[in-house]
């Protein structure tokens, strides 16, 4: 008998517990209307971040909204202006009509406490927007999709989270330019004092970082060219450059920071971390790495490889080879990363391997691209850091007699020269040359073809190993050329010393 009464009391704790009421405080909105109503000058205090649908009761969220209408309008708000209004709203009139209006006005006491009410509306919001969000996801994993694993669940659900954190944020707005005019003192007394003289991430380049000022904390670079200009290679030589230059120091809060260089976070969507971590390994032992993979190499050539081996195992490099990431995702594993290691630049290869968060069924690729490159922004900004993300270019540049990169070669989107700071194109005229070697006509006579061939066979050998980085954006500063050496056995770019920085003996 005992067990059988516990059982009806769970059942009926069980019951009380499926129908609570949501988080609310009608009085607290009553409070607030009728401050505005009594005195339009304290909806200055709330409007900021109180919207129409952060009320509980529906009728409240519709009397706030006509009343920030007219005090937008530069009108009057009160029972009187309103009252036209609302005897035609069926909703006010179950609760009074515009007499309620005038009570809510009549009652108030104080102003002084308009914010507080708000701040307590807005909250009592989030919190109803937690619950339905813990529903929601209580739901989709009772559910089974087959279009969507428990993984994905999370990630969207975290990313749900994370956009309703956003809303939540009540800070910001205006701060005094002093504050601002600090922050960059501060910049500029960091840059004074490293080696290179940038405010940001050096690229380990020096004509690029002249140029650029090394990579800012919350820009979104684009990397870009043609398969085979050497995207990934240059992308893991900037990594690399910037992890042994990191050198951490004691924050304000105790905890490290970085004075030079970065921890970076490499997400590798195209190639294994294997296959990376070789490319880094050739880069710094200036061993092939096709030879590497073969074992083509001599007892000197390996123990250089050991050696970089050693030197690489010691930098803050962290690669994910996850393919097919969506952008949610990469947010998660980047914010935990700066969590847990203190990211200071994040590699995205690349840009167009990336997914967006929703169904891709219901959008285009454009559209799909667009989200991509707001999220990476919104990545760079959030977590204040440069993102370094590598794009593919159109076809189009093969059409062209003069194969320079363009910002219209952006494939699938303009959203991507909107959304960057910084635009980079690699090109390589070897590559297209080498691949156009002259062939003698039927009808050419055999010393204009050898004049043809020497010509060609002189340029050729004037671009060997030269390749030209276009900085085709910049929101910072000039646009330019710069021009690095690269060898393909290596796959490592260099910096380019010119004929006029030579000795005059040499």
């Amino acid at each position: 008998m005992e067990h059988a009464l516990s059982n009806v009391t769970a059942l009926r704790d069980g019951e009380l517990a499926q129908y609570r009421t949501p988080p609310h405080n009608s009085e607290a909105e009553q409070a607030l209307l009728g401050a505005l109503l009594f005195n339009n000058a304290a909806y200055n205090r709330v409007s900021e971040f109180l919207l129409p649908e952060h009320f509980a009761e529906a009728v409240h969220g519709r009397i706030y909204a006509a009343i920030a209408k007219l005090i937008e309008r530069g009108q009057i708000a009160n029972p009187v202006t309103l009252k036209n209004y609302f005897d035609q709203d069926g909703a006010l009139a179950e609760i009074g009509g515009a007499a309620y209006l005038a009570r809510l006005a009549a009652s108030v006491v104080t102003i002084i406490n308009v914010e507080d009410y708000g701040r307590t509306i807005h909250d009592l919001y989030l919190r109803r927007q937690l619950i339905a969000l813990g529903e929601d996801v209580v739901n989709e994993a009772h559910s089974h999709d087959l279009d969507r694993d428990a993984v994905q669940q999370i990630e969207a659900a975290e990313k749900r989270l994370f956009d309703l954190a956003e809303t939540g944020q009540l800070d910001g707005g205006f701060q005094p330019f002093d504050t601002a005019l600090k922050t960059a003192i501060g910049m500029a007394e960091s840059a004074f004092k490293r080696s290179g003289k940038t405010t940001g991430v050096s690229t380990g380049f020096t004509d690029m970082d002249k140029l650029l000022g090394g990579l800012h904390p919350s820009d979104l670079i684009i990397l870009a060219a043609r398969p085979s200009m050497g995207k990934t290679s240059l992308a893991t030589n900037i990594a690399f450059n910037a992890a042994r230059l990191w050198k951490p120091v004691k924050g304000p809060d105790g905890k490290p920071v970085s004075e030079d260089g970065a921890v970076v976070g490499f997400f590798a969507l195209e190639m294994s971390a294997e296959q990376l971590a070789m490319r880094v390994l050739a880069e710094e032992s200036g061993v092939s790495s096709d030879r590497i993979r073969r074992g083509d190499i001599g007892e000197a050539e390996f123990d250089r490889f050991v050696q970089a081996s050693h030197r690489l195992a010691t930098t803050p490099i962290f690669i994910d080879d996850t393919p097919a990431l969506t952008i949610a995702a990469l947010r998660t594993r980047a914010r935990r990363l700066k969590r847990q290691q203190g990211l200071g630049l994040l590699i995205v290869d690349y840009l167009q391997l990336l997914q967006g968060s929703r169904d891709r069924s219901a959008e285009n690729r454009v559209q799909e691209i667009s989200e991509i490159t707001r999220g990476l922004k919104g990545i760079a900004k959030e977590l204040d850091v440069p993102v370094l993300a590598l794009a593919q270019l159109s076809r189009a540049v093969e059409q062209r007699e003069d194969k320079r990169p363009l910002l219209s070669d952006l494939r699938e989107s303009g959203s991507i020269e909107q959304d960057a700071d910084v635009v980079m194109f690699i090109f390589r005229e070897e590559y297209y040359l080498s691949r156009s070697e002259p062939m003698r006509r039927p009808d050419e006579a055999e010393d204009k073809f050898n004049d043809r061939y020497e010509r060609w066979h002189n340029r050729l050998a004037e671009v060997h190993a030269m390749s030209e980085i276009i900085i085709a954006k910049q929101r910072h500063g000039p646009i330019g050329t710069v021009k690095l050496r690269f060898d393909a056995d290596t796959t490592r770019f260099e910096n380019l010393i010119g004929a006029d920085h030579l000795p005059d003996a040499f």
